[in-house]
């Protein structure tokens, strides 16, 4: 039995298991030697052949989280250096620089932009930059350049192009000083302080200002008083305040004042006034002789000399340069530099909408078109509508720039 005991068959290896993730263990200097795995720890007994039994389940350690170590791993990060940036339209970016420099006063540089420009975006969006050179060759003069780019237009934009117009030059001047022009729209009313301010503030810009009333629709002895107070004021300051509409303001005043009845005494001495202006000798007289039996007091006297000129009639006028202004309108004129646009405020006060004519305007620099667009910006926030009308390409362009089209529309001009 001994013999055959040392002389058994050898038992086969029984296959190890796949690896599965474990717990970090902390590493040893060295492995354990191998044992032999046998299918099972009890005796065999002798003369028995031994058989692989199954092979044992493992050990699953990724079914508990908690037996898991990450503090290995590395998250990657992005460089600081990648930046992601919105695609930007060529068109709007060409066009922004342009307007830009123009506002800078770098014309030259603005010439040969616009021309590069031309020659690639010559479809669709890009007729935008068209229209800037046109204006800019308008602007300064220069007729050869406008008609070569009429042709290339009307070839790549298959239409007729602008029309030429010598801008170079402002409105030949005149001895007469041209006059400013007011409406006064709702209540010449004490209490409408917005008016009056608009009309001191006009009159300080303009040696002679006209104020439209034809649109008051209701008076009062306290806003007669302050009208009589600025016209009074221009008179000494040598300034001429011409009243427009004085038939609508004499009709109202006439149902303000009796005879015997002393009450609104500010109603009489404008309507007096009114008289006076329209050269109304005879009614004149007879109001003045009221006044005094009403009042007690001596009235006005007749001033022959202060008669004034019948009303113009104020629809259009011209700024001299073959162009139509919007009589009505806030005007902004030539070579705009530090601007703050004091008397704005007054004007979109009476105004609704609030028109800004352009047709004048040459350029405008970036530090007034921001302020431009400060006092735009709260004129905006009490709902009324504000036009630009009329402005060059190049303006319009920096308008867009510093986001005034954001608070106002842009009209303009038909080719």
């Amino acid at each position: 039995m001994v013999f055959s005991f040392f002389k058994k068959t050898p038992e086969k290896m029984v296959s190890r298991p796949a690896a599965v993730p474990r717990a970090k263990e902390v590493p040893q200097e060295a492995p354990p030697a191998p044992r032999e795995i046998t299918p099972t720890d009890t005796p065999i007994p002798s003369g028995a052949s031994a058989k692989p039994g199954p092979a044992p389940a493992p050990v699953n350690d990724i079914d508990d989280p908690s037996s898991l170590d990450f503090s290995d791993f590395v998250f990657s990060e992005s460089s600081p250096d990648f930046h992601i940036e919105a695609e930007i339209d060529p068109v709007d970016a060409e066009a922004q620089e342009a307007a830009i420099l123009y506002a800078n006063g770098q014309d030259e540089m603005v010439r040969t932009l616009l021309e590069n420009a031309v020659r690639i975006h010559h479809f669709g969006p890009g007729e935008r930059l068209w229209m800037m050179l046109f204006d800019l060759y308008k602007l300064s003069g220069q007729k050869a350049a406008f008609e070569a780019l009429e042709i290339d237009y009307a070839q790549s934009f298959e239409k007729s192009p602008p029309g030429w117009r010598d801008r170079s030059s402002g409105p030949a001047k005149t001895k007469e000083v041209l006059a400013g022009n007011l409406l006064l729209r709702g209540t010449l009313t004490d209490d409408n302080n917005a008016a009056f301010d608009a009309i001191r503030q006009a009159l300080e810009k303009n040696p002679k200002l006209r104020v439209d009333l034809s649109k008051v629709s209701r008076l009062d002895a306290g806003g007669c008083a302050r009208l009589l107070s600025l016209l009074q004021q221009a008179r000494k300051a040598g300034r001429e305040l011409e009243l427009l509409g004085r038939d609508t303001l004499q009709a109202l005043l006439e149902k303000c004042v009796e005879s015997g009845r002393a009450e609104d005494r500010e109603c009489w001495l404008l309507l007096l006034e009114l008289c006076q202006l329209q050269g109304q000798y005879e009614r004149f007289e007879d109001l003045a002789i009221n006044y005094a039996v009403t009042f007690e007091v001596s009235p006005p006297s007749w001033e022959a000399k202060r008669v004034a000129a019948p009303e113009p009639v104020l629809k259009r006028a011209s700024n001299g340069a073959g162009d139509e202004v919007d009589a009505d309108a806030y005007g902004l004129h030539g070579d705009i530099k530090a601007s703050r646009f004091g008397d704005l405020s007054g004007y979109a006060g009476v105004h609704d909408p609030v028109i800004i004519d352009c047709v004048a305007l040459k350029r405008i620099d970036f530090i007034s078109a921001g302020a431009l667009l400060n006092v735009l910006t709260t004129v905006r926030r009490s709902g009324k509508q504000i036009v630009f009308r009329h402005p060059n390409h190049l303006v319009a362009e920096l308008f867009g720039v510093v986001g005034l089209k954001a608070v106002a529309s842009i009209i303009f001009a038909k080719h």
